[in-house]
C-alpha cells in the first residue's frame, strides 16, 4: 500500500474508528480517546508513537470544532473567549512536560494510565447520566481567583493530554461540567483548547521524531468528517443514548487497555 505500515483491513477499522470518534469529540467532548486507544491496541506502535500521531490528528479538528461552535454562537461570549484564553494558554506548558514525560514512559505503564483514564472518563459519563452531574466548584472566570483555578486546571489538563495522546476535549468536556460550565459552553471551549494542547503536543513527539505523518493524514481525515458531523448531532439531537453508550464502551476497553 505505497509503504503503508498496515495492511488494507487494518486501515479499513482505524478509518472507521476515527469517523466515529470525531463524531463523539463534537458531541460530548470524549470522543478522541477512541482514536488514541485504536493505535495503541491495534497496532505495534510504541507509546511516543501512538501519541504524537494522535496528537497530529488533533490540531486540525480542534480548529474545525472550534469554527463549527463559533459559528453556532457559543464562543462569541465574553465569558466563553475568557475561558478559552486562560485555558489554552495553561495547556501549553502542560502539553510540553506531558510529551517529554511520555519519552520515559514504558508502553505497559501508557497502557495502564490509558486504560485508568478510560474507565474513570465512562464512569463519570454513567454517574452523570444516571445521578446528574451537580457542580463541585462554581467557577467564575472573570474573577482574578477564578482564572488562577481555571489556569492550574488547564495546566493539569496538559500533562494528561500530552502524556497520554488523548484530545483535549476527553478530559476537559467533564472537568469543565464539574466547575459550573454548561455542556455546550464546555465542549466549545474544549475544542480551542485542543488546538493548542494538539500543536505543541505535536511539536514535542516531532521532536523526538515520533510523528508518523502517513498515519496521523489516513486517520486525521474520517476524525474530520466526524468532527463535522457531531456539531451538527450536537445542536439537532439528544445525545443522551449516545454517552451512555460511550460510557459503557471505555469501561469495557478500559480494563483491556491496562492488563
Amino acid at each position: 500500500m505505497l509503504g503503508f505500515p498496515f495492511d488494507l483491513s487494518l486501515v479499513l477499522l482505524l478509518v472507521a474508528i476515527a469517523f466515529f470518534s470525531g463524531i463523539g469529540i463534537t458531541t460530548i467532548g470524549p470522543g478522541g480517546i477512541f482514536v488514541t486507544i485504536a493505535l495503541y491496541s491495534l497496532t505495534p506502535l510504541a507509546s511516543s508513537e501512538v501519541a504524537g500521531t494522535a496528537h497530529a490528528t488533533f490540531v486540525v479538528t480542534g480548529l474545525v470544532g472550534s469554527a463549527a461552535y463559533l459559528h453556532s454562537g457559543e464562543m462569541r461570549t465574553g465569558e466563553g473567549r475568557a475561558l478559552a484564553i486562560v485555558l489554552s494558554t495553561s495547556s501549553v506548558l502542560g502539553a510540553l512536560a506531558g510529551a517529554a514525560i511520555n519519552a520515559v514512559v514504558p508502553r505497559a505503564v501508557f497502557g495502564l494510565l490509558l486504560g485508568g483514564v478510560a474507565i474513570a472518563v465512562g464512569g463519570i459519563i454513567l454517574y452523570r447520566e444516571r445521578r446528574g452531574f451537580n457542580p463541585i466548584y462554581e467557577l467564575r472566570a472573570e474573577e482574578p481567583s477564578g482564572r488562577v483555578a481555571l489556569a492550574g486546571l488547564g495546566f493539569g489538563l496538559g500533562v494528561c493530554s500530552g502524556l497520554l495522546g488523548i484530545g483535549g476535549p476527553v478530559l476537559a468536556v467533564p472537568a469543565l461540567v464539574l466547575v459550573g460550565i454548561p455542556m455546550l459552553l464546555a465542549v466549545a471551549v474544549a475544542q480551542v483548547q485542543s488546538i493548542f494542547i494538539a500543536a505543541f503536543a505535536t511539536a514535542g513527539y516531532a521532536f523526538q521524531g515520533t510523528v508518523i505523518l502517513p498515519i496521523a493524514v489516513v486517520v486525521g481525515t474520517p476524525l474530520l468528517l466526524g468532527v463535522i458531523v457531531g456539531w451538527k448531532v450536537a445542536h439537532a439531537v439528544d445525545p443522551e443514548r449516545l454517552k451512555v453508550a460511550l460510557g459503557v464502551v471505555l469501561l469495557g476497553v478500559g480494563p483491556y487497555l491496562a492488563l
